[in-house]
């Protein structure tokens, strides 16, 4: 039985040589056929008005464990219209305490060509003093448009991530949010929202950023594929495609321009400081000329000894406190270093751990080499 295992073996090693080959024969293919930096279209931008849409609504959530608005005039109101739309009334001037209630806007995003009947996921948000949602049920609630149309309706029970827990003596536990909430696929679609995708002899395709190298290679990819003439370049931003009529032939068309690859441009050498947490960011593109950085810091050191002093026995004299304070500074320099030019991401690294300053100080160093014309880049300020 052994040796009919090992002849089964060695005849399918080759069979598996033969596939590991022909594998790797096609990822060489592929290697060599795509550019190293290659950037799919689609991650470069989108068509215009192929977008999402928001909606907004304002409905009432019950069923809570006493963690409601209580009182809240306008949490009261939306009780009053939810429970008119079944001929009830609250009686005028009553006031009822709604501690299982809460008023919330309900919030979702309508994609393009979504149809009526689809389902929209939701959030649920408290906007009283509502302090939590766990377990509350969303009332049927007009999502609207910023047309001011109701484009979807909204219900459903709430899932909540968060916890809030409040003890008799005031102790209060919070983990997360719990006064905000989702309803997956709460919501259902009622209007659909006209794009206009058939009309129009053009497509125009945004890139997500300024970048007139990357507008005009998409330009090209477009041409090489569909033929001369197919797109032309408005402006850096903005790509315009010679479209075929009818729905089925555009959508083939721009599933295809989505999938073609383009050798992207490279960004802008830049800098970003963020002057609120101290974060230095330094992109690839970025280049330091020659220049000689010597980077001194001061420590400053006061020392507190305060002293009781206590009167003589018998005295009229009172305890008091002798305060006694020592200031000393120490100057700790860094010895100069030279950063040659054209020095690329790896060597500014190596050159700032050299240093070993903070992410402050860094800021500092980049801002005097900025003024002293060494760095080819933006710097900016967040």
């Amino acid at each position: 039985m052994l040796g009919l295992f090992s002849k089964l073996l060695c005849r399918s090693l080759p069979s598996r040589l033969r596939v590991a080959r022909r594998a790797a024969a096609l990822l060489l293919a592929l290697l060599l056929a795509t550019p190293a930096n290659a950037e799919r279209v689609k991650d470069l931008g989108q068509f215009q008005g192929l977008r999402a849409n928001q909606l907004t609504g304002y409905g009432i959530v019950v069923g809570l464990n006493g963690t409601g608005d209580d009182s809240l005039i306008y949490a009261t109101q939306a009780v009053q219209g939810t429970v008119s739309r079944f001929g009830l009334n609250i009686p005028p001037g009553v006031n009822p305490s709604l501690k299982n209630a809460a008023a919330v806007l309900v919030t979702a995003e309508l994609p393009p060509f979504a149809k009526p009947g689809q389902r929209l996921d939701i959030t649920v948000s408290a906007m009283g003093k509502a302090k939590s949602l766990r377990g509350g049920t969303l009332v049927m609630a007009p999502l609207y448009g910023a047309d001011g149309r109701i484009y979807a309706m909204a219900q459903g029970n709430l899932v909540v991530g968060g916890l809030g827990v409040d003890a008799a003596d005031g102790s209060k536990l919070s983990i997360n949010i719990p006064s905000a909430g989702r309803i997956e696929g709460g919501a259902t679609v009622e209007r659909a929202v006209d794009t206009g995708f058939t009309a129009g002899e053009h497509l125009l395709f945004n890139l997500h950023l300024f970048d007139a190298t990357n507008a005009g290679r998409i330009a090209d990819a477009i041409d090489k594929t569909f033929g001369n003439g197919t797109a032309s370049v408005l402006d850096g931003a903005t790509v315009q495609i010679r479209a075929a009529q009818g729905g089925d032939a555009r959508t083939r068309m721009i599933a295809l321009i989505e999938t073609l690859n383009i050798e992207a441009a490279q960004p802008r050498a830049r800098v970003i400081v963020n002057a609120r947490t101290g974060t230095v960011v330094i992109n690839g593109a970025v280049r330091v000329g020659p220049a000689a950085v010597a980077h001194g810091k001061l420590i400053v050191k006061v020392d507190e000894a305060p002293a009781v002093v206590q009167p003589a026995p018998f005295g009229r004299g009172e305890t008091a406190v002798e305060q006694a304070s020592d200031i000393s500074v120490a100057d700790r320099a860094h010895p100069a270093f030279l950063i040659k030019g054209g020095a690329n991401l790896a060597e500014i690294v190596d050159a700032i751990n050299r240093i070993g300053v903070p992410p402050g100080d860094l800021v500092a160093i980049l801002e005097a080499l900025d003024q002293a014309g060494a760095l080819t880049a933006e710097l900016v300020i967040i």
